[in-house]
């Protein structure tokens, strides 16, 4: 490219996407702490005035990244039990897209577990979003289940979706066989009272 050409201006959301896919990018290869703004800037190609001008500090670029994934969480996993006709097959595929979220993402995924210090308040966030979807999915199968009972089931779901996602990286176990792993034991009890109230 010749450098005497005009740049193109990009636009706040473009610039933002563009800061914040670096930024996961070098704190997934160097980690949160050895990870620097100098170097997110450099990978984006702007000076780090921008970085701060954007996000404040690095910790405020680290909890952008994290909302960031909360609400693309949210959107593939109801976009995925919506397509779904029957309860089970909402509960399979909703799990099945968190898992396949977390494994074309894991940068950022182990990012926030890695840097619980920091963004501990902003993962209770993404484990209290989808503990109230699905909650509210649950609810709508089992409208006879009081709301403590729905948010119980729900919070078992997440947590063990939690645990299977940080085991699954070491076994390597697909995303598809965790989905399965969870349903065994899961709907054995979730679709026994779905049977029942029908």
């Amino acid at each position: 490219m010749d450098p005497r050409a005009p740049r193109r201006r990009v636009g706040r959301a473009e610039r933002e996407r563009q800061i914040l896919d670096a930024a996961v990018a070098v704190f997934g290869e160097r980690g949160y702490q050895n990870a620097s703004m100098d170097q997110v800037a450099e990978r984006v190609g702007v000076t780090k005035p921008v970085l701060y001008a954007h996000f404040g500090s690095k910790d405020g670029l680290l909890l952008a990244c994290i909302a960031r994934a909360r609400a693309e969480l949210l959107e593939v996993t109801s976009t995925a039990a919506a397509s779904a006709t029957t309860p089970e097959e909402m509960l399979r595929r909703g799990t099945l897209a968190f898992f396949e979220y977390l494994e074309r993402h894991a940068p950022a995924w182990r990012l926030m577990y890695a840097e619980s210090a920091v963004a501990g308040d902003a993962i209770e966030e993404i484990r209290a979003q989808q503990t109230d979807f699905i909650a509210t999915l649950l609810a709508a199968q089992a409208p006879d289940a009081d709301h403590q009972r729905l948010t119980g089931w729900a919070q078992v779901i997440v947590g063990a979706c939690e645990r299977l996602a940080l085991w699954r990286d070491r076994a390597g176990v697909t995303s598809e066989e965790a989905t399965e792993y969870l349903m065994d034991l899961v709907w054995t009890g979730l679709g026994h009272r779905a049977q029942s109230a029908r």
